[in-house]
């Protein structure tokens, strides 16, 4: 007998790590031919016997017990190969489960990250932190606070249960501040590496919600310069005052182009002072404006703009209509320029630019207003002043001849040019006051008012009454408007209303409101609309267009006999 039964007591070995349905298909393959060979072999040695009883009891030895034996054997190796696929599918279930929260998690932090970025405000950004928080980590509760007295606490959609201990656990925010989070387990170490992860992301969330901070502030800043300011030495200091400190530039300088196309220096700040004067553009300023775009000066170049610079950058100051200039920022520290913010540096130039366009044009202006004041004047002085003086000549030399011949004539002619030269004094007077300047910006609107309505009223023997009720909060073009309305309104009261009392009233609400009212006797508006004043140039028509180009309103109210209300409103700054 070639085979025993041990032989027989499991199937053929399959090489390790062969999966179970090839080891399946093996046994099927291989175990009937080899239990036919077996039973052949068998059978053939048990026929050897020749003894009926001993082919009994062979019989009975083999397929009693080898046969049960190698089924018990091969059914038991399938289930072992059974039970490890179990085990490898629950460690599967296992680690699909740990990639799932895994993935939950970094999603809650993405989330996070994105919340950050969209929050407006400081505020915001500590209330997103702290809902992020809850979701990343599955913290029962988390409560974050920063410095400056800003804190925030989330806590998660399911309710707490009464009595149920919380672990804690706190971790630092880079730059100040806690997170601090509560669980109703103890957190493991996954959890607080995954803490520690969104501190750092909150650090990051608060320090740009303050950069943008900073950043709409000094956007502000730099308007409210434009705003205020239309001297160009004074404007420029502002604007760049407000760049330079953005960034930490010790120093800064703007050259603009002149009106024969060269770049002279305007205005220059630094530690030693502030200074212009028109010198010419070094090298690298030329070079900026050649490129048209922000360049770095090397030392060499830095230290022709700024005499302690070892760094600087310029930015062009361009518009629709082609190069304004050149900004330059320095600074003493060596590439103190490397990671600045651009696009921030771009939009304050275009803040920049806008500013020195809109002060030209005010200069323009003001020479455009100076030279039409100038006409006006000699106008009025041909028309009015110069006349009534030549007609005074006229009549002092009837009197000459008159003097002997009609005594009684030539003290009358005396008295009426006596009455014509006084009329003509009281109106030079008139006009003088009218032109006299007046310093908005040293006493403020109602103060100057004030004194104008009082000194108007002196000047011109009337009664005059100011009233001024509410909060006024005008931006200081507005103000230079206003004031040259009641300017131009008083001057005509003076001039052809022939009153005794003027009411004078400045009322703030939604907008600011303007009413000059006299007792004088009135006027048609259809018919002198385009009369022009000794105030300033302005007739009706150009009060009412100036006004209403500034979103106000403009009207007068008037009849023969019946007085005269001229009122103007403007918005509040």
């Amino acid at each position: 007998m070639t085979d025993s039964p041990a032989s027989l007591s499991s199937p053929p070995p399959a090489p390790r790590g062969v999966p179970l349905s090839d080891r399946v298909k093996l046994v099927r393959n291989v175990l009937p031919p080899l239990i036919v060979l077996v039973v052949a072999v068998v059978e053939f040695g048990i026929a050897q016997l020749a003894h009926p009883v001993r082919e009994i009891w062979a019989h009975l030895l083999f397929y009693g017990l080898v046969g049960p034996s190698v089924t018990f054997f091969t059914v038991e190796w399938i289930a072992e190969g059974t039970r490890a696929r179990e085990r490898a599918e629950q460690e599967l279930r296992l680690t699909y489960a740990q990639l799932s929260a895994s993935h939950g998690r970094l999603q809650a932090v993405q989330e996070l990250m994105r919340d950050l970025t969209d929050a407006p405000d400081m505020g915001a950004v500590v209330e997103v932190a702290a809902r992020g928080a809850v979701r990343a980590t599955g913290a029962a509760r988390a409560t974050l606070t920063i410095p400056g007295g800003l804190s925030a606490s989330a806590t998660r959609e399911e309710p707490e249960r009464p009595g149920t201990p919380l672990y804690p656990l706190r971790v630092a925010i880079p730059g100040g501040g806690a997170l601090a989070l509560h669980f109703d387990t103890p957190p493991t170490p996954e959890t607080e590496a995954l803490a520690q992860a969104l501190a750092a992301e909150v650090a990051t969330g608060v320090e740009a919600a303050r950069q943008r901070t900073l950043d709409l502030m000094t956007l502000h800043s730099v308007d409210q310069s434009i705003r205020a300011e239309r001297n160009m030495r004074r404007l420029l200091a502002r604007v760049t005052h407000n760049m330079a400190e953005r960034v930490g530039a010790g120093a800064r300088a703007v050259y603009l182009r002149d009106q024969d196309g060269l770049l002279r220096l305007e205005y220059s700040g630094h530690a030693g002072g502030e200074s212009g004067g028109g010198a010419p553009a070094p090298a690298f300023v030329a070079r900026v404006a050649e490129a048209g775009t922000p360049l770095v000066a090397s030392p060499q170049e830095a230290a022709e703009v700024f005499p302690e610079a070892k760094s600087a950058l310029g930015l062009p100051m361009r518009d629709e209509e082609g190069l304004v200039g050149v900004l330059v920022l320095g600074d003493a520290r060596p590439d103190a320029f490397a990671e600045a913010r651009l696009p921030l540096l771009a939009l304050l130039v275009g803040q920049a630019t806008l500013a020195v366009r809109n002060a030209r044009a005010y200069l323009y202006s003001e020479e455009l207003a100076i030279s039409d004041e100038r006409a006006r004047i000699a106008r009025e002085i041909h028309d009015g002043v110069a006349q009534s003086l030549a007609f005074c000549a006229l009549k002092l030399d009837l009197v000459a001849r008159q003097l002997h011949s009609d005594p009684q004539g030539a003290e009358a002619e005396v008295r009426a040019a006596t009455a014509l030269l006084r009329e003509q004094i009281r109106e030079v007077r008139r006009s003088i006051f009218a032109l006299r300047p007046i310093d908005l910006e040293r006493y403020g609107l109602l103060e100057t008012v004030r004194r104008y309505v009082e000194d108007f009223g002196q000047q011109n023997n009337l009664r005059t009454t100011l009233n001024v009720t509410g909060d006024i909060h005008l931006a200081p073009g507005d103000e230079a408007m206003v004031f040259r309305i009641l300017q131009e309104s008083l001057n005509n009261v003076a001039k052809h209303a022939r009153a005794r009392e003027v009411t004078v009233t400045l009322h703030g609400g939604e907008r600011v409101t303007l009413r000059v009212q006299d007792d004088g006797a009135g006027f048609d508006p259809e018919q002198i609309s385009g009369r022009v004043s000794s105030a300033g140039g302005l007739g009706l028509m150009q009060m009412r267009e100036r006004v209403e180009s500034r979103g106000g309103r403009y009207r007068i109210l008037s009849s023969p006999g019946h007085g005269t209300l001229v009122e103007a409103e403007v918005p509040q700054a």
